[in-house]
């Protein structure tokens, strides 16, 4: 809030944002539990945790990390994958789907992958799920030159970068109202997404830039 006023010429600290949020009534949207979405129990090659929490790039397309969340709607569950940079955290892929099957994740990884041609030797993480781990998932991993990078059992920490996108959304999103119908929702996530997160919305771990400014270096 802060970093939006300033750059609309107002000079304002923290302090005196915080007290007049409270003033008007103005609160922040809290995260709420974390619910596990992660079917590790299959058959399917195990990939070694090559990120080990190091959520930082130098670079755009040297680190990848990819997770699966869901949305309530009144139809049923609508199920969200994204891919990220860890440069920028920049969305660079995502889908939606009514089932939480490979085919969503598949989807997610193929905007990624046309959107910025990715180099050989890129770092791709997710967890142990059974979209992640399919052979049809890490058939395309291979064609693309991928490293691939896969979370402990059951530790959501491991793909931190991913959670708080999800927490984020949701926090600026997906609680704020009662969703119809999962196309409504889906309209409101491409939306947010594309018009909000990635071009505006700053990051403290971006020196308060969005992920596209920070991509372009802008001031």
């Amino acid at each position: 809030m802060t970093e939006e006023l300033k750059e609309i010429g107002l000079n304002v600290g923290h302090r005196r944002v915080g007290r007049l949020m409270r003033q008007n009534g103005i609160s922040v949207v809290r995260t709420r539990k974390y619910k596990a979405t992660t079917d590790s129990n299959h058959k399917h090659n195990i990939a070694p945790n090559l990120l080990d929490r190091d959520f930082n790039a130098d670079a755009p397309n040297q680190k990848w990390a990819g997770d699966i969340s869901y949305i309530w709607t009144r139809e049923g569950w609508l199920y969200l994958a994204v891919i990220l940079d860890l440069h920028s955290r920049r969305v660079i892929g995502w889908a939606v789907s009514n089932r939480m099957k490979r085919d969503l994740t598949i989807r997610a990884l193929k905007m990624a992958t046309t959107f910025r041609q990715p180099p050989k030797d890129c770092i791709h993480h997710t967890d142990r799920g059974s979209q992640y781990c399919s052979h049809d998932y890490q058939k395309i991993l291979r064609q693309h030159g991928f490293k691939v990078s896969m979370s402990g059992k059951g530790n959501c920490y491991d793909n931190a970068a991913v959670e708080t996108f999800f927490k984020t959304i949701k926090a600026e999103l997906i609680w704020r109202q009662s969703w119809e119908t999962r196309r409504q929702a889906e309209i409101a996530i491409f939306e947010y997404i594309n018009g909000f997160y990635n071009p505006r919305r700053r990051h403290s771990a971006l020196g308060w830039k969005s992920p596209v400014a920070f991509e372009r270096k802008v001031p």
